[in-house]
């Protein structure tokens, strides 16, 4: 995608016709100097590389104005033509999550049984997954994300969408960034299949369960893998 085709400066709240004009503004940029965009840029990553992945959650409230934040925060990020083709959904009715714990339980049963290929259960065995999803009751939300596969438009037609699958994973990081900033934790769970949440969830036919997250704050005793992250010169070249 080229920045062109990725985003317009439009406001996030308005949307724009398909093949209509884009309205352009000034854009917003205050250059820092280069002491200070290091000092963040360290600060950020000191911060990020203390996130990590937990599955175990306390049931403590959180408050839905944390979630909102976080939601905003995901819908600025950069999407193919602007189309933004996210919806996530914020989850913390008890009865609901139960439904979507039983149902995820018994994909996972499946897919634990004889499903999944042996590769993918070696690989995973170190991290201690198995077919029970408790955090998909304890945490307060469960937030899923769906896939927008295309437009729908108020005559039911339908209307091509592009980079959807890239759209929706930079938005996700977005969201992963903003919980953890906020002294919150979260999980990535990809029950597979994952039909059942447009159902349960009451989706219409053009929005596809991307990724599911549990959040909030980790239990008291909460323990996860002593994982080692890859070094700088394993994970870029330079040219």
């Amino acid at each position: 995608m080229s920045r062109g085709e990725e985003e317009s400066n439009t406001p996030d709240d308005t949307a724009i016709a398909p093949g209509a004009p884009s309205p352009f503004v000034p854009l917003h940029f205050v250059r820092l100097p280069i002491r200070e965009s290091l000092t963040q840029a360290r600060s950020f990553f000191d911060e990020m590389n203390q996130r990590r992945t937990t599955r175990q959650f306390s049931s403590e409230p959180v408050p839905r104005e944390l979630i909102e934040l976080a939601v905003r925060t995901a819908g600025t990020a950069p999407s193919g033509a602007h189309q933004q083709p996210w919806t996530f959904v914020a989850v913390s009715d008890t009865a609901l999550k139960c439904r979507i714990r039983e149902a995820a339980e018994e994909e996972e049963r499946a897919n634990y049984a004889g499903r999944m290929p042996p590769d993918w259960l070696n690989a995973v065995a170190a991290l201690g997954t198995d077919q029970n999803k408790p955090h998909l009751t304890d945490a307060p939300w469960v937030v899923v994300v769906f896939r927008h596969l295309f437009g729908l438009e108020a005559d039911g037609s339908k209307r091509t969408y592009y980079y959807t699958q890239e759209s929706v994973g930079i938005a996700v990081g977005l969201f992963i960034s903003a919980i953890h900033h906020m002294g919150l934790v979260t999980l990535t769970h990809t029950p597979s299949p994952m039909g059942f949440l447009a159902t349960l969830l009451e989706r219409p036919e053009n929005e596809k369960a991307f990724l599911l997250m549990p959040v909030g704050y980790p239990a008291s005793n909460a323990r996860v893998p002593d994982l080692q992250r890859r070094a700088l010169e394993e994970i870029s070249v330079w040219k």
